[in-house]
Formats: structure tokens, C-alpha cells, sequence
């Protein structure tokens, strides 16, 4: 299953705590498919994935926003 969560105009640390709320009610395996414009989160979404033992399984830019696609493992 994949889950989207819009953090569109959040600024940190709201994208990743926002993930990680919704990151709690999936299921080991299922996928976040997160959307963010804020620049820290470049660098806070790698890091909270490697803190939480998530996989980030797909970084890339979208329309004036960056696209995270994160597996649950933890």
C-alpha cells in the first residue's frame, strides 16, 4: 500500500514529524509517498529515515517541490 501526505508550504520540523505521525499507522512494508517544498527538508528526510530505521526509497524534484517515496522497516 502507498499512503501520500501533502507537507506542501510546512517548514521544519513539520514535514518529518508529520511523517513520522502517519509513518506510525501503516503497516512493515507499506510506502509514504510525502510531497515538501521546504529546502531543510532535503536534508532532514535521509536523516529521520536512517534515525528511524525507515528506507527512503525514492528522492526526487517534482513541480517547485521535492517528492519523497519512504518504506516502513521500523
Amino acid at each position: 500500500m502507498r499512503d501520500t501526505l501533502d507537507a506542501l508550504g510546512l517548514l521544519c520540523p513539520l514535514p518529518v514529524l508529520k511523517a513520522r505521525k502517519r509513518l506510525k499507522s501503516l503497516s512493515l512494508g507499506d510506502e509514504l509517498e510525502m510531497w515538501a517544498d521546504d529546502p531543510a527538508a532535503i536534508v532532514d528526510v535521509p536523516h529521520f529515515c536512517a534515525e528511524a530505521g525507515h528506507t527512503l526509497v525514492e528522492a526526487r524534484d517534482g513541480d517547485g517541490h521535492q517528492i519523497y517515496v519512504i518504506r516502513k522497516d521500523a
